[in-house]
């Protein structure tokens, strides 16, 4: 996985702060160090991430698993929920109640770029939209979206 720095357009606070840690951890030893999501761009409006997609990330008929894809939503909606909470001042966190991701395109491998958008966020619950392009072409491979469920941390 290459390298990625991740740029924050949030403002300093406590909340900004643990979420922070939250993404350099699962970059570092979770789920998404293991699958090679990387966190490009956090606000409170979107979240871009990427990922290199290679044999690694396939299903047995050699193309990208849909698993894979679902994880990325996960991923972008989870931050944007959590993100957005931060920049509220909430003291909390979105956890993912329902992924439904759509797999449009077959990919082998290369770069793929996604990019959350708010539908819904309320006080209790969150709605997001998560789409994957590929990087090279930016070619729609995936969409798919997230509800989360706010909650104290």
């Amino acid at each position: 996985m290459t390298g990625c720095k991740t740029v924050f357009d949030l403002d300093d606070n406590e909340q900004t702060r643990a979420l922070q840690a939250l993404i350099a951890r699962t970059q570092s030893e979770g789920l998404d160090h293991a699958l090679g999501i990387r966190y490009e761009y956090v606000s409170p409006d979107s979240v871009r991430l990427s990922a290199d997609l290679d044999a690694s990330h396939h299903q047995p008929a050699g193309i990208v698993h849909g698993g894979m894809y679902a994880a990325i939503v996960e991923a972008a909606g989870s931050a944007s929920g959590s993100a957005w909470l931060a920049h509220m001042g909430a003291a909390q966190t979105i956890v993912g109640t329902a992924n439904s991701t759509d797999f449009l395109r077959p990919v082998r491998k290369g770069q793929v770029v996604a990019t959350s958008s708010p539908i819904h966020r309320g006080r209790t619950q969150q709605l997001w939209a998560v789409e994957i392009r590929d990087a090279h072409t930016q070619k729609l491979v995936a969409r798919g979206q997230l509800r989360g469920q706010n909650i104290q941390i």
